[in-house]
């Protein structure tokens, strides 16, 4: 124990965003596989059990031989077009089980890997296409959706990073960038709703991001978009710190209810809680074994049945945390990216350090021509915070040309999007 106490697991070891992006790349890989699967008529069980036999075949490829826990941050989860928390139906529940992907569908798919309880979780949202025709663009509604989703994402990153971090100029002008206060959570929503609402969207009520540790995806800071009532944010993202960034956007009012599908998202907490039946015992005993503190599906324990009784006593003795299966109030389509961030910094998992904002794990751009509408950002604020960069630009001046190409490119893609509609019809 006076070992590992002494080991440095911040960002200021290099070993840790070693491992960071280690299983960032394990979950990209995965999210592009389990986005492949995606097809008309495939089972969302069949989705999420292939989901997380390829995230533990590729954890169990790296750092072999060494004293280090390894495994799934977070199951796959494949959530339908309403469905706004990740979901995961159990092999057992025969209706859940057979439920099928359909055309037109706006699926949400969530996932992560960790090494040495660094965890890196991704999650990205795709239009199912009709098997009959492929090349099928999604409408118009479902084209806001997805761009102001992906723009929302954009915006709230460069909102995270800290006032001057990125500052250009003069000592004074450097010093007086970071005197500069944060941007307030509240400020974050109007912005980020002045984005949704640019594409007829609107915010997804207490739509959290957290500060990420090791071991830890809900940590001790958290920024809550659209709170609800009784829900409020606490800290701000600082250099040094690992953050899983959510945005959540729906084309109805953004208000949530509870579903009545089962659920079968759980996480340990730290509650010890003497508890009564074997089988309660049992999967606690083997979920310590196995998850650690990190989420699983019930559906990952060795007897889903067995696990289904247990788990009840577990939650009613605030042993294990459950994760309510949450849905559109109004049953309209919602989108979600998470994104693992670095501070250098983007449920996109970000990184934050000196030199600014590194996405550990994030979903793929979308092909902003793919997605035609009538609608685009108007608003100046936003449209200059855009253009503003997550790092500083660094390496050859042919990388720099790419960078300050990619982010003017940012603008004009938002203001031409009408345009390129237009010229492809």
């Amino acid at each position: 124990m006076a070992e590992e106490a002494e080991i440095d697991y911040s960002l200021n070891n290099p070993d840790t965003l070693t491992k960071y992006k280690t299983a960032a790349q394990i979950s990209h890989k995965v999210l592009q596989a389990v986005t492949g699967w995606c097809v008309e008529g495939a089972t969302i069980l069949s989705l999420c059990q292939k989901g997380d036999s390829l995230l533990e075949e590729e954890t169990a490829k790296v750092y072999k031989g060494k004293k280090v826990s390894k495994g799934v941050a977070h199951p796959t989860t494949v959530s339908p077009t309403s469905f706004i928390t990740p979901y995961t139906p159990l092999s057992t529940d025969t209706e859940e089980a057979a439920v099928a992907l359909k055309p037109g569908d706006v699926i949400k798919i969530q996932l992560g890997a960790q090494i040495d309880g660094f965890g890196a979780i991704v999650c990205d949202t795709i239009v199912i296409p009709s098997a009959k025709n492929e090349n099928e663009r999604p409408t118009e509604a479902e084209s806001n959706l997805i761009l102001a989703t992906y723009w929302a994402n954009e915006l709230l990153l460069r909102l995270l990073l800290p006032p001057g971090l990125l500052a250009t100029g003069s000592d004074e002008e450097k010093q007086k960038a970071a005197a500069e206060k944060p941007v307030t959570q509240s400020k974050i929503t109007n912005l980020l709703q002045k984005v949704a609402a640019s594409y007829d969207c609107n915010i997804v009520e207490s739509t959290t991001s957290w500060l990420f540790e090791r071991n830890e995806i809900e940590g001790k800071k958290k920024i809550v978009l659209a709170p609800g009532e009784g829900v409020k944010g606490e800290g701000i993202p600082e250099v040094g710190e690992v953050w899983g960034v959510e945005v959540g956007l729906s084309l109805g009012t953004g208000k949530v209810k509870t579903l009545e599908n089962r659920p079968t998202l759980h996480r340990r907490t730290t509650t010890t809680y003497a508890l009564k039946r074997p089988t309660a015992r049992q999967i606690l005993s083997e979920i310590k074994q196995k998850f650690g503190t990190f989420p699983f599906s019930l559906r990952q324990l060795e007897d889903e049945r067995a696990a289904k009784m247990g788990v009840v006593e577990c939650v009613r003795g605030n042993v294990l945390r459950q994760y309510e299966v949450v849905g559109d109030r109004d049953g309209e389509a919602v989108a979600r990216l998470f994104t693992t961030i670095e501070e250098g910094l983007n449920q996109i998992h970000v990184a934050i350090t000196k030199n600014g904002l590194t996405r550990l794990a994030a979903p793929p751009v979308p092909d902003l021509v793919k997605y035609r509408t009538e609608k685009k950002i108007t608003d100046g604020e936003i449209l200059k915070i855009l253009e503003r960069p997550l790092s500083k630009a660094g390496g050859s001046k042919n990388k720099n040309k790419k960078k300050k190409k990619k982010s003017a490119a940012k603008k004009a893609a938002v203001e031409e999007e009408e345009e390129e509609s237009s010229d492809e019809e």
